[in-house]
């Protein structure tokens, strides 16, 4: 059993690693992958584990930025460091929306956690990724530096979307920044250090949610996930942060689309069969 976990946990850390930073969801992914080990009842198939292997993923985010996030850093001028205090507060501003509506509807939301919410926002947000790819558009913040408060404070705004199943965190906010004018490098740069606070909370919450009565075992299963999430997070976001050098979002756009299409043919067809299979054992009986 303990090998098995081990080996679920490696899945999952990758997984999530990858999915955390790009913007197809990671809950869709989680429930795909989830269904195809038969993984129910499980550590790895916990809340608990499936939000703080997060953890890992926020690391990789820390120590590849950790200059660029540090207002404390003596290689900095004092203009630096001002600066970077100053991206803080943007970070922070941006975060307060999703804080404040995340915390009263986290209970009510998690009844959405299902597959036809997931596949549903999956598609939508793959549609919109394609229609505003395909418009003209001129952007105006190229740098953090250049983002106001106000600019900020809408692409935290967009992040509240993201407490849907399916949404993705960095899909609703990098699709939020792209419409308030920010390039493709910054929406992604900023969803990254959005996520530092965001996740952060939300793994610190459902902790306080369900508390942290793990066995060792599971304690060694939760850790090494985590730190396959760190590793595979530290190549998805220099894949990511390089893609948009050159590239535009609307391949990640189908992606989704088809993701999408994928979980209902087939949570669909399943329950397709275990109806046919119940009808079958009544007639049967009948």
């Amino acid at each position: 059993m303990f090998l098995a976990e081990i080996l679920r946990t490696f899945v999952l850390g990758v997984v999530e690693g990858i999915t955390e930073w790009l913007p197809i969801s990671s809950t869709g992914h989680m429930i795909l992958v989830n269904e195809f080990l038969k993984n129910e009842g499980s550590f790895t198939a916990s809340d608990l584990y499936l939000y703080v292997i997060q953890l890992g993923a926020i690391l990789a985010v820390a120590t590849l930025y950790f200059k660029k996030l540090n207002p404390f850093s003596l290689s900095k001028s004092r203009e630096e460091r001002l600066e970077t205090w100053n991206m803080w507060g943007k970070v922070l501003l941006a975060c307060i929306p999703a804080a404040v509506i995340g915390l009263l509807l986290d209970s009510f939301m998690e009844s959405f956690e299902n597959w036809y919410t997931v596949s549903y926002m999956l598609i939508i947000y793959g549609v919109l990724f394609i229609v505003i790819e395909k418009r003209k558009k001129t952007f105006m913040v190229d740098s953090i530096s250049d983002m106001t408060y106000k600019t900020a404070l809408y692409i935290g705004l967009f992040q509240v979307l993201s407490i849907i199943p399916g949404t993705s965190r960095s899909g609703a906010t990098i699709l939020g920044a792209m419409l308030v004018g920010c390039s493709r490098g910054v929406a992604a740069e900023f969803s990254f250090f959005l996520a530092i606070p965001v996740m952060f909370g939300v793994s610190l919450l459902k902790i306080l949610k369900y508390g942290l009565s793990m066995s060792g075992q599971d304690a060694v299963v939760l850790l090494s996930g985590m730190l396959v999430a760190y590793v595979t997070s530290m190549i998805s976001i220099k894949f990511l942060t390089n893609y948009v050098k050159n590239h535009d979002f609307k391949f990640f756009g189908v992606y989704r689309i088809v993701l999408g299409v994928i979980v209902i043919l087939y949570f669909g067809i399943s329950q397709l069969a275990n109806a046919a299979a119940l009808a079958a054992l009544f007639v049967r009986g009948w």
